[in-house]
């Protein structure tokens, strides 16, 4: 589970993550945080939805290689 700390990283300097719910690509969504408590974190896309996701993703920024380590996929 991604850390208060690094959530808030991300918030101040306003990176694009992507966040990675399967093995699948094609399901990845792309946006910046807004938010979150102790389940869940908002994330703002580019087209400005918001969307409620579970904490137990894996965040990163989108501009690394995408990796699914640690999602027992």
């Amino acid at each position: 589970m991604i850390s208060d700390e690094q959530l808030d990283r991300y918030r101040l300097d306003g990176i694009l993550l992507r966040v990675v719910r399967d093995a699948s690509p094609e399901n990845d969504l792309r946006g910046y945080v807004v938010a979150w408590d102790e389940e869940s974190v908002v994330i703002r896309k580019r087209n400005r939805n918001m969307v409620k996701l579970k904490r137990s993703y894996r965040y990163q920024p989108y501009e690394q290689e995408r990796s699914t380590d640690g999602l027992g996929i």
